[in-house]
């Protein structure tokens, strides 16, 4: 089985719709393909919809979290995605985007740059305001020659010239709220240090204690020593180990399936969850 179990869609801040994604995966070979996109479970019922026979839809969201200052992200699988407490937090992290970015474009434009909203709107069309649709505006206008170029402290990355803090949720209470809702939690690349200050050892131990499930340990902006240090974590704190390609479509180089999951961990977070269950294709329309 291949199963990669970390994507994202025009729900979001991917380029392909979740009817495409879906199809992508059946393409590339994937058995199982998780839809995470951020902050946002939007995409499901087309994915579903569209999900080809063969193919197998875990139903997730990558929830935006801060710990100590710092930003992480919470895979959250197989939860009920109308259960009220977990609901009314991820609106009010999605509600929160529309600001931020405004404000960002404020920034932006004191710096010379001449990024609008609707530049940005038409960007991220249906999908949840972020970052990368911040970044790819600044690709347009040539500012930098690539999205993650604009993920700098010249530019977008965390206490960077143009960046602006959003509401983001302490990922204990992450934990805590996926958990009500039935679902799995991993904590997603913990070791990309490209993207800004990485959360401690201690407090992903302390997550681990609070009922983290696992961490996601193959992963594009991991390193082999960084892949081989979060395993051997994994094994000390009893925690799930995953891989996954962060698919975003054209915004990232990543392929899907570029990272997989083992069939036997997969079970487990099948046999841990509650909420949901995995969505077997039917043939799609």
């Amino acid at each position: 089985m291949r199963i990669d179990l970390h994507t994202h869609s025009t729900a979001s801040d991917g380029t392909d719709t979740p009817s495409d994604l879906v199809r992508k995966a059946a393409a590339a070979a994937l058995d199982v393909v998780a839809l995470t996109d951020h902050d946002t479970t939007r995409g499901h019922a087309e994915a579903i919809a569209a999900l080809p026979e063969g193919l197998t839809l875990i139903t997730g969201a990558e929830l935006s979290c801060r710990i100590d200052g710092i930003s992480m992200h919470m895979l959250a699988y197989l939860f009920d995605a109308e259960e009220p407490a977990l609901l009314a937090e991820r609106e009010l992290v999605r509600d929160d985007r529309v600001p931020r970015a405004q404000g960002m474009i404020a920034k932006l434009n004191a710096l010379g740059v001449p990024v609008t909203w609707e530049q940005v709107a038409r960007i991220a069309g249906d999908g949840s305001v972020g970052r990368p649709h911040l970044a790819t505006a600044l690709v347009e206008l040539g500012v930098v020659p690539t999205v993650d170029d604009a993920f700098t402290p010249d530019w977008l990355a965390d206490g960077g010239r143009a960046h602006m803090g959003k509401h983001e949720t302490d990922p204990f209470e992450a934990i805590r709220l996926v958990k009500a809702a039935g679902g799995v939690t991993v904590f997603a690349h913990p070791g990309a240090s490209k993207r800004g200050r990485t959360v401690p050892e201690s407090a992903i131990a302390g997550m681990a204690a609070a009922g983290l499930d696992g961490i996601e340990v193959d992963h594009m902006d991991h390193d082999p020593d960084t892949r081989a240090r979060l395993r051997g974590l994994a094994g000390e704190l009893g925690l799930l180990v995953t891989g996954s390609s962060d698919y975003h479509g054209s915004r990232k180089t990543c392929a899907l399936g570029e990272n997989t999951t083992d069939p036997e961990v997969y079970g487990e977070i099948v046999r841990r969850a509650t909420g949901a269950f995995p969505v077997p294709g039917t043939g799609g329309r």
